[in-house]
């Protein structure tokens, strides 16, 4: 099936501008940049995962990096960082199909870290420290709830997570985002961090239905005690700290990579308003991972920066969860096959590295990158090096073929006639004879860029003939 129809990149551009001028009040007015054109170089720097220094550099007619950092680091004050976390909320909000339904919605909540390697105490207090990963200990932490409905898969709850918060605080504010446009979680899938006493209580206080995964630690006794017999079960379970739940114990089977043999492992799920069998836990529980792979291309546009502003920071994040809502709706409108029926997108329409390649050149038709850079000394005058090899007896040019170094200035020559190699009796050696033809001085210009095409295409052929043409070319 042939589309008909086409999704432009100034399209891809519109949407984003859209939702950013609409819900950011990001303003950087001033007498040598405006709003939109920051917004437009954020945009190739989240498109690209680069920095604003290096989009700056390569962006033609727009302002300084230098200048555009203070202008941003100005708008975006830590002072207000939870009002600047509602506006990313709405702005996140705003890429909600309009057929999702408000209830029945499965949800992920799952924190992403960033490193941090900085030793500035006015940094180090917005940073979570942790187990060592990545060379240190501290982080700059988010949370996220995603949504799974269909095809869709979208981050509508976005927090900034900061050293006092605790795992009940950042739950509730993510179910509180999903409440005001009233999206209600049926279910809430938590990994192994969320694991605790005080998150299982939490739920269980205010009735939401959820599935925790829970570490199995130790080699005795507690939850390994329980992970015996032939097949999966539920039980009652009692943690350390007196919190009574109920366990579900999957019993699975994982390949060795070394013997390609399956062994046993178990799973523990902890069920809050559940009565689900161990099969269907471990069938819906693997529906949670795609807020990982959301965390995973959260990578791939994440603006590279060593600013000191905690508040850029997490906006940084942010604005690359956002491009991602961005591109889950673009392919929830535009890539559906045509047909009754339900919703059936074709996703190899619109990839996610295609629709950031989209967003770059849309930006870049107004703000084009440079063809020049300026250098000290001119291209014309630099001397160049060829390696010219020489066959062996039997006309293969391997490890006892002669190897020279020509040296040759980029004279520009129209064309240079073929002579066949003359053959040496005394040596069985084929020789190179290089030589270049009178030109008129009107007649040298406009001609390097052919001369070095013709001699990168003739120098990677093995025929030493075909490269006589090439070397006749660059001597000097």
């Amino acid at each position: 099936m042939i589309p008909e129809n086409a999704l432009n990149a100034e399209d891809v551009r519109g949407m984003m501008l859209d939702r950013m001028e609409k819900h950011l009040s990001l303003k950087t007015e001033g007498y040598r940049s405006t709003t939109n054109e920051t917004f437009n170089l954020l945009l190739k720097a989240v498109g690209e995962g680069s920095s604003l220094e290096a989009v700056c550099a390569d962006s033609w007619g727009v302002v300084d990096s230098n200048t555009l950092r203070e202008q941003v680091n100005t708008a975006l004050p830590v002072t207000a960082l939870r009002e600047q976390e509602a506006e990313m909320n709405a702005a996140l909000q705003a890429a909600i199909p309009a057929g999702m339904p408000r209830g029945g919605l499965e949800v992920a909540i799952d924190t992403h870290d960033e490193p941090f390697y900085g030793k500035t105490a006015a940094l180090r207090a917005y940073t979570c420290k942790t187990r060592a990963k990545a060379g240190t200990r501290r982080f700059f932490r988010i949370a996220s709830a995603y949504v799974i409905w269909r095809e869709v898969r979208l981050t509508l709850a976005l927090t900034y997570v900061l050293p006092e918060d605790t795992l009940p605080e950042v739950a509730e504010r993510l179910l509180l985002r999903l409440k005001q446009v009233g999206l209600h979680a049926t279910v809430l899938y938590l990994d192994k961090g969320f694991c605790c006493g005080e998150i299982i209580g939490y739920l269980q206080r205010t009735q939401q239905a959820a599935v925790l995964a829970c570490p199995i630690r130790g080699k005795q006794g507690g939850i390994r005690a329980l992970c015996q017999g032939r097949g999966s079960l539920t039980t009652d379970y009692t943690f350390t700290d007196g919190t009574h739940a109920r366990l579900a114990l999957v019993d699975t089977r994982v390949p060795v990579p070394k013997t390609k043999r399956k062994q046993r492992k178990w799973l523990a799920f902890v069920l809050v308003n559940l009565d689900w069998t161990p099969q269907q836990v471990y069938r819906k529980y693997r529906r949670r991972f795609g807020i990982e792979a959301s965390y995973r291309l959260l990578r791939q546009v994440k603006v590279l920066t060593n600013s000191r502003n905690p508040a850029l920071r997490f906006f940084f994040l942010g604005l690359g969860l956002l491009m991602q809502n961005v591109w889950v709706l673009a392919r929830w409108l535009f890539t559906r096959r045509p047909g009754k029926g339900r919703h059936k997108l074709i996703p190899s329409l619109l990839r996610f590295d295609r629709f950031r390649k989209l967003l770059v050149r849309a930006v870049e038709r107004f703000y084009p990158p440079p063809l020049a850079v300026a250098v000290f000394v001119s291209p014309e005058s630099v001397i160049h090096w060829i390696l010219v090899i020489t066959p062996n007896r039997e006309g293969r040019a391997g490890s006892q073929c002669r190897r020279r170094l020509l040296r040759f200035n980029r004279l520009p020559t129209p064309r240079a006639e073929h002579t066949p190699c003359r053959q040496s009796a005394d040596l069985d050696t084929r020789e190179l004879r290089i030589f270049r033809p009178k030109v008129a001085k009107d007649q040298t210009q406009g001609l390097t860029t052919d001369i070095l095409r013709a001699a990168s295409r003739c120098l990677s052929l093995d025929d030493l003939d075909t490269g006589l043409a090439a070397a006749r070319y660059l001597k000097g």
